[in-house]
């Protein structure tokens, strides 16, 4: 049931509720002049983004250039102002997901491609066979190093870790639990062949917060309990028990019942703020909003990933529920849901907190909370008023402008700059509304566009971000929306520029010019993006091409990376945009065999534009060969059980031929055989594993090798043996790898003594990753 409640002691402001117009179609009249003309169905922005988002990330078009190991995988396509769509990609290298390779595509309503843009660190290379040389188990030991207080570990990941210029092989863990005393849900990312950390990342986002009082409101509940009929996931109850609360409260500001109710409320503006001025379905982009917390025993409010929570101000008071300051943590929900997700600058989150607490407090426009642009102001945290002013951050002695030392400022400084380029972008340097003025960091002056057309253009920037994203690369995207929004010779356009040189972000190369004409451009596509050619043979795929803006031009096709012996050609050679061609690659009998990307150029007047091609060139005369896996490739067997792999073998070229399989590997307490142990190529063996009781608990590799008559093929299988009981000495019990141990616990093991000096399950003594964990006492 969906009820509408007046509240006590709180000012009406009436929200318009959307109608959505379904057409019927009647059924067919017996009178054939009275039927209605036949409509076609066509496919929804969204569905036309997918799919053609699909083929620019499968071609590998531009930003999206990918290596033959590396693919994409659809995560969501999110629509926003101006019917654009922003399609979100996952990177994934030989299955295993690729953090830092993620990529968005850009389309308009009608499914052409606008813009790509992929996080930045090209393609993929040097990983080797992917075996870790750091266990499973020693990375989450390291990565516990990293909380205070660890409460759940989840299962490690094997991933690639894309952050940095060389991609590494890493263990992905993820801890809750506390840091300095504040809840944290932190990534940890544990280089699989040092065992060092790489980098952490946390969903937690903290921010100080204040109490409020909204007055009259109208809010939707279920039954007149607090959960949004509407708006599905959003509700509000008792950080303790998480129950969620009914319509009421006394109205005073420590009343946790009342709060719950502002709390509410300000989701429920800010989901129609979304809605009606940016264009986005939900708080989460898919129509969903997340459950809301209050009654936190603390000076603070913070998004944890999958819900707000809120305390109250240091007066204890009031509760931190205030307009601005629940928009702010939605803010970050948003952030989390756009995009690669938070961007990795300092200033940026909590300045993308600031911007969506402005942007709900603004289209709230509650008599009792008048907008503006101060952070928290309706709260007295310390008794100094507002805590960040977003029209001039140095009244709080935050930086006004953007330098070298923001990125390493405290997050919530470091917003600074960005909250003033949205001021400036929004209200100019010198509003005509009643708002204060903005002196600018180059003493330029700024006109401005209003709030609603602000948060359109910052909302099309986020739905663009991939790993680490910046303020400079903020720029950019800023200046795309603008253009696909307003158009490149636009007011719009031209504040946005100008107000990031204002707060003193420097224009950045390949960034959008504003001032002139809409540009003509073009996009590239290959079908299929790859293909295999024998020695001697040929082998063609199509090159399609689109008009994006403007008129068509005529682009000129080439190829690159092709190797030795193979040659490419196109047929026409030069196309107009919205034409194709054939592209015929042909290896000669001498073509150097294997796999390569080819990379596909198309230029025209605006510029160029690329997709690769996976080519492949087998030998003409191959000789015979076999492949060799296992399947299962890894188990964890408890000393006294056994387990079992079935060991494949495929004729890969030629003819079939024996093989003889044998393993290797097997630790002290470890039998490991394989039968029968000799196959045809083309057929199958059992490995089969047992651990006897006295077997020591660690992880091993097994080596199964195939001799055949040409060639020799090998597989592993990662042998994790649980529960053993390592050898102990000098009375003190011995060391096991299943037992959880706390500081001050004291262990044998290797005939050393050792004492723990953190939390442990399975970090073993005097191994490389545990030093943070044990310390050596001696021989015993």
């Amino acid at each position: 049931m969906r009820g509408r409640t007046l509240l006590a002691a709180l000012t009406v402001v009436t929200a318009g509720a959307a109608t959505v117009a379904l057409a019927v179609v009647p059924n067919a009249s017996a009178q054939e002049d009275r039927r209605p003309p036949a409509q076609a169905v066509t496919a929804s922005p969204a569905a036309l983004a997918a799919v053609a988002a699909d083929k620019v990330a499968t071609s590998g078009v531009d930003a999206l250039a990918k290596g033959a190991d590396e693919t994409f995988v659809r995560r969501a396509v999110v629509g926003g102002s101006g019917g654009f769509q922003y399609v979100t990609y996952d990177r994934t290298y030989r299955g295993l997901p690729v953090v830092g390779g993620d990529a968005v595509v850009v389309t308009d309503s009608a499914g052409r491609v606008r813009d790509t843009l992929a996080a930045d660190h090209g393609r993929i290379s040097g990983l080797g066979d992917l075996k870790p040389k750091v266990s499973a188990e020693r990375a989450t030991a390291t990565a516990r190093a990293e909380l205070d207080k660890v409460q759940t570990v989840g299962q490690a990941q094997l991933v690639v870790h894309a952050l940095t210029a060389t991609p590494r092989l890493a263990w992905e863990v993820l801890l809750s639990g506390t840091s300095e005393n504040r809840p944290s849900r932190l990534h940890v990312y544990v280089d699989a062949q040092t065992g060092g950390v790489l980098s952490t990342k946390d969903d937690v986002v903290y921010e100080a917060a204040r109490g409020y009082y909204n007055g009259n409101i109208q809010i939707d509940t279920t039954s007149g309990t607090l959960r949004d009929p509407s708006r599905p996931g959003l509700s509000c109850g008792n950080n303790s028990s998480h129950q969620v609360y009914t319509n009421g409260g006394t109205g005073a500001g420590t009343d946790l019942q009342t709060a719950c109710v502002d709390a509410y409320y300000a989701v429920e503006r800010e989901w129609d703020m979304l809605r009606n001025w940016l264009g986005r379905s939900g708080i989460d982009g898919n129509g969903r909003a997340f459950p809301l917390y209050v009654g936190l025993n603390d000076v603070n409010a913070y998004w944890d990933g999958s819900s707000g929570t809120f305390g109250h101000n240091q007066a204890g008071n009031q509760q931190a529920t205030n307009l601005d300051v629940v928009g702010h943590e939605m803010g970050h929900a948003i952030d989390q849901y756009t995009g690669a997700g938070t961007a990795a600058e300092n200033g940026l989150g909590e300045g993308t907190g600031d911007i969506f607490g402005a942007l709900t407090e603004w289209y709230a426009n509650n008599p009792n909370d008048p907008p503006d642009y101060t952070v928290g102001e309706e709260v007295n945290l310390v008794g100094s008023g507002p805590i960040r002013y977003m029209y001039r951050p140095s009244t709080n002695g935050d930086p006004d402008c953007y330098s070298s030392a923001i990125p390493r400022t405290e997050v919530h400084s470091a917003a600074g700059p960005l909250n003033h380029w949205f001021y400036l972008v929004a209200e100019g340097t010198n509003p005509t509304d009643g708002q204060p003025t903005s002196p600018t960091c180059n003493g330029t002056t700024v006109s401005g566009v209003g709030i609603q057309k602000a948060g359109q253009i910052f909302l099309g920037a986020m739905n663009m971000k991939t790993s680490g994203w910046s303020y400079a690369k903020y720029r950019g995207a800023t200046l795309r929306a603008a253009v696909n929004l307003f158009g490149a010779n636009s007011q719009e356009c031209n504040t946005v520029k100008a107000a990031w040189s204002a707060i003193s972000v420097p224009a950045q190369s390949g960034e959008p010019a504003c001032g002139t004409a809409q540009q003509n451009d073009f996009s590239l596509s290959l079908s299929p993006s790859s293909g295999s050619v024998q020695q001697g043979g040929t082998v063609s795929a199509t090159v399609a091409t689109q008009v994006t803006s403007g008129t068509a031009q005529t682009v000129s096709l080439s190829a690159s990376g092709l190797g030795t012996g193979v040659t490419a050609t196109f047929s026409p050679a030069s196309v107009t945009a919205g034409g194709s061609s054939t592209l015929t690659f042909t290896a000669t009998s001498s073509a150097t065999a294997g796999t390569r990307t080819v990379t596909v150029t198309g230029t025209g007047a605006s510029g160029s534009h690329t997709a690769t091609y996976t080519l492949t060139v087998t030998n003409t005369n191959p000789g015979n060969g076999f492949s060799l896996s296992l399947s299962p490739n890894a188990a964890t067997v408890a000393p006294g059980a056994s387990t079992t792999s079935t060991v494949s073998t495929a004729t890969t070229q030629g003819s079939p031929q024996p093989v003889n399989l044998s393993v290797s590997g097997a630790p002290a307490g470890v039998t490991a055989t394989v039968s029968p142990a000799s196959v045809t190529s083309g057929g199958s063996a059992t490995l089969s594993v047992s651990v006897a009781s006295t077997a020591t608990a660690g992880t091993y590799t097994l080596t199964v090798t195939g001799a055949g008559t040409t060639a020799t093929q090998a597989a592993t299988f990662t042998l994790t043996v649980s529960g053993g009981t390592p050898p102990g000495c000098g009375g003190v019990a011995a060391w096991s790898a299943t037992k959880p141990y706390v500081p001050g616990d004291r262990v044998s093991y290797n005939g050393h003594l050792w004492n723990s000096t953190w939390y442990s399950t399975g970090a073993e003594p005097g191994a490389p990753g545990s030093w943070a964990v044990w310390t050596d006492a001696g021989s015993c």
